[in-house]
């Protein structure tokens, strides 16, 4: 009898293995100390940020940028690896980048304002989301990720030459004040009922020390307290938020309790506005989906985590390894109930802290919640990852980015795939125990999840792999004609797929357009 690896690594290859080649082109990059962040495409229209560049570039992009290719031609062809000054700009082979926005315009943009007065501004803009009001005129959403974290909004007009111009007067910064701030506003997508969904990156592993004095990342945590003037809970922060109203005079944020509370990168929901797909970002974590219990209503329903079976034997590298996936129910909830679990952490500080003891959820409580000991479900939502780990799901991924698919495209089955960036596979993916035990590929790994019917998923797939890794190659560590820590994922109507760089391993990050041969352009 063949060992069940030997099966698992036949269908494996079948998969990944295209009758012809595909194609892997650069399509983008930006200066540098730059990252491409906010990959959002609306139309034709290829909206992206350059993240935290250099400031002492010689050039308008000095300070973080928001912009938009207008009419993109993603059959332009590669380009080149910039040389000499264009190490300094943003160059695209698909149309010219229009600056939309930048750190501190109008006074206003990635301005971080709380009970305090003003804290920072910010110059990491992430996630764009354009709700469009008319043919030519909308609302461009972006991110600002940040400890606390915000939210631009500028109302925008396309002229008859195709340029993009913004309503100064009617820029804002959203007021989340009234969800108690937020915390690393990441990555994101648009919904299909066009309400911009914002991530809370937490990167915040375990929440005994959220009080913790001598945490050494307790600085975070002050800043949060000057923003909202008195001590955060931690249950607070971690979730999709949800912006209803997106073109009202006053945008309405609401937390997704139901959709779990850990290092959210982004949130993906499917044609079916039930079913949603959520990474996790950091060192073992997990993969979630979402059922929502109607459509278009995030606010209750059932979270799962996928638990992986290798289909590939210990070791095979990265690249050749493909899984299947099994989903574990953690449970079901709705946003009131879950509310008032997170209340009862309220106003405890860090004079509550007691070394040795944790003034939130213990882990005893996770242990007693998984053998069915609790009174109720708090476990799953409060502490997703640790509730994942004890119902025996997989918490090994290192590090998951976006996930995404072409909402229209997935609807009528002509791309039925959902594309997910894992920036490294590394740690609890490469070692030698757990269910993931593939070769370290420390340049990154795009996977394909081939949805059914139903958009469920039960494969993951390499498709796109960085590489070779030269650790005293001081400019490109990564090999510089493949992708390095791949982070924004955008799926194109004919099943190319756009991958964005948010990596220290390319002097300049760049951005590629991933064709897979079953695609004719």
């Amino acid at each position: 009898m063949k060992p069940a690896f030997v099966t698992l690594l036949a269908l494996s290859t079948a998969l990944t293995t295209p009758a012809f080649a595909d194609t892997l082109n650069r399509v983008a990059t930006v200066p540098l100390g730059g990252e491409i962040t906010g990959m959002f495409l609306e139309g034709d229209d290829l909206f992206f940020n350059v993240q935290h560049p250099a400031d002492d570039l010689d050039t308008e992009f000095a300070k973080a940028t928001v912009g938009v290719v207008a009419n993109a031609d993603f059959t332009a062809g590669a380009m080149t690896a910039p040389e000499g000054d264009e190490k300094k700009i943003v160059k695209t082979a698909f149309g010219a980048y229009q600056v939309l926005v930048q750190e501190g315009d109008f006074d206003k943009i990635g301005k971080i304002t709380g009970a305090g007065g003003e804290i920072k501004v910010s110059n990491d803009p992430d996630f764009n989301a354009f709700v469009r009001t008319g043919a030519n005129e909308g609302y461009l959403f972006t991110n600002w990720e940040d400890r606390p974290g915000g939210m631009s909004r500028v109302r925008m007009t396309r002229s008859e030459d195709g340029l993009w111009a913004v309503d100064q007067a009617d820029a804002m910064m959203l007021d989340f004040s009234g969800v108690e701030g937020t915390w690393v506003n990441c990555f994101g997508t648009l919904s299909p009922w066009n309400t911009p969904l914002t991530s809370e990156e937490l990167y915040f592993d375990e929440t005994a020390d959220w009080n913790n004095p001598e945490y050494e990342e307790i600085g975070d945590v002050a800043a949060l307290e000057g923003y909202l003037g008195h001590y955060p809970n931690p249950y607070r922060y971690g979730y999709i938020v949800e912006i209803a109203n997106p073109a009202g005079k006053k945008p309405m944020p609401t937390k997704l309790f139901a959709l779990g509370r850990f290092s959210h990168e982004n949130a993906v929901v499917m044609p079916d506005q039930r079913t949603v797909y959520l990474s996790d970002d950091g060192t073992d974590v997990v993969f979630y989906k979402f059922v929502a219990d109607r459509a278009g209503d995030l606010s209750s329903g059932t979270l799962y985590a996928a638990k992986m079976t290798q289909m590939a034997e210990p070791g095979t590298p990265a690249a050749e390894a493909g899984f299947q996936i099994a989903w574990i129910e953690l449970a079901h909830g709705t946003n009131a109930e879950i509310a008032g679990w997170i209340a009862e952490y309220d106003g405890i500080s860090q004079d509550d802290f007691a070394a040795g003891a944790s003034s939130y959820i213990s882990d005893e409580q996770v242990a007693a919640w998984a053998h069915g000991e609790a009174a109720d479900n708090r476990v799953a939502f409060l502490e997703s990852r640790k509730a994942a780990k004890a119902k025996g799901a997989t918490a090994e991924f290192r590090k998951m980015e976006g996930v995404n698919i072409n909402l229209e495209a997935a609807a009528d089955g002509s791309v039925p795939f959902m594309y997910m960036a894992m920036s490294e596979v590394a740690k609890g993916m490469s070692d030698d125990a757990g269910d993931i035990r593939v070769g370290e590929n420390k340049c990154g790994v795009v996977y394909e999840f081939k949805l059914d019917s139903n958009f469920n998923v039960s494969t993951m797939i390499p498709v796109v792999a960085g590489g070779a890794y030269d650790k005293n190659a001081e400019a490109n560590s990564c090999d510089i004609e493949g992708i390095s820590n791949p982070d924004n994922i955008v799926v194109l109507g004919n099943g190319s797929v756009l991958i964005g760089e948010d990596t220290g391993n390319h002097e300049n990050n760049a951005m590629w357009l991933w064709t897979p041969a079953r695609v004719t352009m």
